[in-house]
């Protein structure tokens, strides 16, 4: 939007926040110049499946269409989920600019340290706009992420299990205080449905949360383009130390009619 481009927008259709292929047919035109593709996606957790970034890497092809794909969340997969870049997959080699960083992997996300790999062309370009923008991280956070980046593959798995069992002890206490929760496949995010309480939306929700419950949710209007799909839902993260997340699961029980 800043750059002057359209937006169009495709909803995910719960409850496993899958896209429906004729919707996303119809809105690419002679017009669209890119897609942008989060997976493991915020808020909903969804992990794209080959099959269907195959489908996608079908409509670029046929469109002419370079694809936008941020992948923060590479490593937190839950439940045999398996990340697929859209770089891997054919069709998509040369039209993927492939977005990353140090911040969610590595618990460093004050940082803002990360970097795109794209095709020559394009990358020469995003280079040209990031000299004029940040130039630079600072060189200690630079030579820090080499040492992460350079972490044995166990690091990765224990970060996944570690998440899990936030998952799933939120995944519990949300279940139980009355919420309907879409169990999330990847990142540390839960999005839940709000419609058992009553509240009119999800502003007025989240802020009972804050002032009466002292717990702090993200309203589902930060992640949805039409207000009538948001208005029953809620996001919570479970990126939190123990002793945080014992606090706010047992606050959550004060939601729990008697």
């Amino acid at each position: 939007i800043v750059s002057g481009a359209k937006p169009v927008y495709v909803p995910l259709i719960e409850p496993d926040f899958t896209f429906d292929p004729d919707a996303l047919r119809s809105a690419f035109s002679d017009k669209t110049k890119a897609i942008i593709i989060n997976t493991p996606h915020n808020p909903s957790g969804k992990v794209f499946t080959r099959e269907e970034l195959e489908y996608i890497s079908d409509l670029c092809n046929e469109f002419d269409v370079l694809v936008a794909t941020d992948e923060i969340y590479e490593h937190i997969l839950y439940d045999g989920a398996q990340h697929v870049s859209p770089a891997a997959v054919p069709g998509l080699e040369n039209r993927t600019i492939t977005i990353n960083s140090l911040s969610k992997t590595y618990s460093a996300t004050g940082w803002r340290v990360g970097w795109a790999i794209a095709p020559a062309e394009i990358s020469a370009a995003i280079r040209k706009v990031h000299d004029f923008l940040t130039v630079g991280a600072p060189a200690p956070l630079q030579e820090a992420g080499v040492t992460a980046l350079g972490m044995h593959h166990d690091y990765y798995t224990k970060l996944a299990s570690f998440y899990h069992d936030k998952r799933d002890v939120l995944l519990d206490a949300v279940t139980k205080a009355g919420f309907v929760p879409f169990k999330p496949m990847g990142a540390y995010y839960m999005l839940t449905d709000i419609s058992t309480f009553g509240y009119p939306d999800d502003m007025d929700f989240a802020v009972h949360l804050v002032k009466d419950i002292g717990i702090a949710v993200v309203p589902g209007r930060a992640f949805y383009s039409e207000p009538e799909c948001a208005a029953t839902k809620l996001r919570f993260a479970f990126c939190k130390t123990q002793p945080t997340l014992d606090e706010a699961i047992r606050r959550l029980q004060s939601l729990v009619k008697g």
